[in-house]
């Protein structure tokens, strides 16, 4: 799925690489309940991930990313059309970044392997994905009945970097939840009422990214994730569309902005399908304060970024 909330010209696009893969058995890498060691419940002979194992018998994202990487850094020799290069690796990222450059833009694709398993979510996520007043119980059920996704992502609280954890990863939920995202099933539909919710993510998006360019190093903890997830919480706390009147899109926009000012400040934002994660960790509260601060003056000035 690529990345749809761009909000100037669309130059960065997310692929999740999809692998179906037989059951798991997932063991908790850490507290936070999103980073796991993967095993195969069975060991069946014709598995070609067999070769990924590491010698405890954990699949490791390591060399899965690396295999990867070698396919693609071949195939990629074969495109004549356009110029494409595989940027280098960046430590700890799961995604394999390639920049194609095409007149009059240039483009970068993130390719993000991800396993699909068809088993039942683990039990950090039982009181996670809160949208029964917003989206219906059905609907809470029907996600949970959806395929769980796992992403090659480094654990950096792991003691040795044994290149071998997986994070769950519920894109494929967010994105449906973001693309109907009215209680009644209306909203923002061609002859429905229009609702400000998309417009509210996109802004708080832009923000983020223009603060970003000017203070890469003060913001390179906080990213636009944490705005999306700040952003569910929003609509679940704020479940009905009257709250999001396209009218309102001035008051929306601050109490959505307000919200996520408490967050940093509070240095607590709790990952909306894993509650007890908390994305703004202690030791990023530097971060997160600086931030604060900026959209506070951003804020009290009217947005001149805007």
């Amino acid at each position: 799925y690529s990345r749809t909330l761009q909000t100037s010209e669309p130059n960065e696009f997310d692929i999740m690489l999809l692998m179906p893969v037989a059951r798991l058995q997932l063991d908790e890498s850490d507290d936070t309940g999103a980073y796991y060691y993967l095993t195969f419940k069975r060991n069946p002979k014709e598995n070609n991930l067999l070769r990924f194992l590491d010698e405890d018998g954990k699949l490791s994202s390591f060399k899965m990313l690396q295999a990867l990487r070698e396919i693609i850094k071949r195939e990629v020799k074969n495109i004549k059309s356009v110029e494409v290069t595989v940027q280098r690796k960046k430590p700890r990222s799961p995604a394999i970044t390639l920049q194609i450059k095409h007149p009059p833009a240039e483009i970068s694709v993130d390719i993000i392997l991800t396993l699909e398993a068809h088993q039942s979510w683990p039990s950090s996520t039982q009181d996670g994905l809160k949208i029964e007043q917003w989206l219906g119980t059905k609907v809470r059920k029907s996600f949970r009945e959806k395929s769980l996704y796992l992403v090659a992502k480094q654990n950096k609280k792991e003691k040795v970097q044994t290149g071998n954890t997986w994070r769950l990863s519920f894109s494929h939920i967010e994105k449906a939840m973001i693309n109907n995202h009215g209680k009644a099933k209306t909203c923002c539909e061609s002859d429905g009422p229009k609702c400000c919710r998309k417009a509210c993510l996109k802004l708080l998006k832009y923000l983020l990214e223009q603060l970003k360019m000017e203070h890469t190093k003060e913001l390179e903890k906080i990213c636009s994730y944490h705005v999306k997830t700040a952003f569910l919480h929003s609509c679940a706390m704020w479940p009905n569309d009257t709250d999001w009147h396209w009218g309102d899109l001035d008051h929306c926009f601050q109490r959505y902005l307000g919200y996520f000012v408490d967050c940093l400040q509070k240095s607590e934002l709790p990952h909306f399908f894993i509650p007890k994660y908390n994305l703004l960790s202690r030791e990023d509260k530097a971060c997160s304060n600086f931030l604060s601060r900026e959209i506070n003056s951003q804020l009290n000035n009217r947005f001149p970024i805007f």
